[in-house]
């Protein structure tokens, strides 16, 4: 039986949060595109500090409305790390995107923006920079570039809900940014879930009917029967909208945890400061630690192995969950390896070497705000004791 598990669950309701829940699914009416999605949205607002803010179904929702506010034609060039989760990539390319992928700096495990700064040409429509596991990267380098040069920057936080840098929240300096609530992030909306932001007003204005198969909102017509109930009021512009709506009770849910996303990231700060110290004993294990307080919230727990001769990341892996019964995990195989990106055309001969070699020897460890302070001890004690056993080997 498995005493730490890697779950698919990032932390529990409390009681007086599902008798909320329940008291909103008697009441609300409508179920869906009602007063709770606005309150949210205006929560998210004023939590991030910033305006334009669309509840939508998921990230992944989120970018492919930003694909097709980027207007893609054929040619246009998108730059993406090849280090991270698919979804980051998958809407640019279904929009006709050419997907050029840029490696990562070894130590913070994000966009490396001297391999970015040798990818841009004329044809470089945008640049997605991935806050990845819970880290707010900097990107104002990035920045720079792109405004000499009028490149669209879209931030992907949907690892980094909260992470600030320089006093400014994760998502809120590209021209574009994604969020999550999955059920594995930081906070959710019932399991799946999402926001947008775009800072171009006149391109905000589109995203309601693009969430939304077209609709817009009936109350405001001077007859709301006339022409129809569900036509396609809005004007697109020759693109097909989707559905990526949030119902009411997604909405309350990610109204009463928004509440507590500082004092989930908290824990998840304290307890990381509390892990990386008590391994930094072992040099063979490296953490990447930022020295701002809030620049990493760590959605993930992520490290990298120096491997020898005789043993490497798998060992310890291996060991960790024969031996202790603590699950951990590997993230992420390098985009351009794929099948379905090879298969497509995004598959490139010449490796990215710290990618690739991150992608090799990383570890992921079960790190969720549920875990009580005995199963975390455990956990520390768990990856010591592996550490040691393998230390013998080398």
């Amino acid at each position: 039986m498995t005493k730490i598990n890697w779950s698919g669950r990032a932390h529990d309701y409390s009681q007086k949060d599902i008798n909320y829940l329940i008291k909103v699914i008697k009441n609300a009416d409508p179920l869906t595109q009602g007063k709770f999605l606005n309150k949210f949205e205006v929560n998210l607002s004023r939590y991030l500090k910033t305006n334009n803010i669309f509840a939508v179904s998921s990230a992944a929702s989120a970018l492919e409305i930003i694909a097709l506010l980027l207007d893609l034609k054929k040619g246009d060039e998108v730059i993406i790390p090849a280090h991270t989760y698919c979804a980051s990539a998958i809407p640019f390319a279904r929009n006709g995107a050419k997907i050029v992928w840029a490696d990562i700096d070894f130590n913070s495990r994000t966009i490396d923006v001297e391999d970015v700064k040798k990818k841009i040409n004329r044809k470089t429509k945008a640049i997605v920079v991935v806050h990845l596991y819970g880290y707010a990267t900097n990107f104002e380098k990035i920045v720079n570039l792109c405004k000499k040069k009028r490149i669209k920057i879209i931030e992907d936080c949907a690892q980094a809900f909260g992470a600030e840098f320089k006093k400014k929240k994760a998502g809120t300096r590209g021209d574009f940014a994604c969020f999550s609530f999955h059920a594995q992030k930081n906070i959710t909306t019932l399991g799946e879930g999402g926001a947008l932001r775009v800072k171009d007003n006149k391109l905000a204005k589109k995203v309601k009917g693009l969430r939304h198969n077209g609709h817009c909102d009936y109350k405001k017509r001077k007859f709301y029967w006339k022409p129809a109930m569900g036509n396609l009021d809005l004007d697109l512009k020759n693109k097909w909208p989707y559905k990526f709506t949030l119902s009411e009770i997604q909405c309350a849910a990610g109204i009463t945890m928004l509440k507590k996303l500082d004092k989930l990231n908290q824990i998840r700060i304290n307890r990381a400061n509390i892990l990386i110290k008590k391994l930094s004993k072992f040099r063979e294990l490296s953490f990447f630690k930022p020295n701002s307080k809030k620049q990493h919230v760590y959605h993930l727990l992520s490290a990298y192995y120096k491997p020898s001769k005789k043993i490497n990341r798998d060992d310890l892996i291996q060991i960790l969950f024969e031996k202790f019964k603590v699950k951990c995990a590997v993230q992420y195989y390098p985009l351009y390896k794929y099948p379905l990106f090879k298969k497509m055309g995004y598959g490139i001969r010449k490796k990215l070497y710290n990618t690739e070699i991150f992608f090799e020897n990383m570890i992921s460890f079960p790190f969720h705000v549920w875990m009580s302070s005995r199963e975390f001890g455990y956990l520390i004690s768990s990856i010591e004791k592996s550490l040691k056993i393998l230390q013998k080997r080398r």
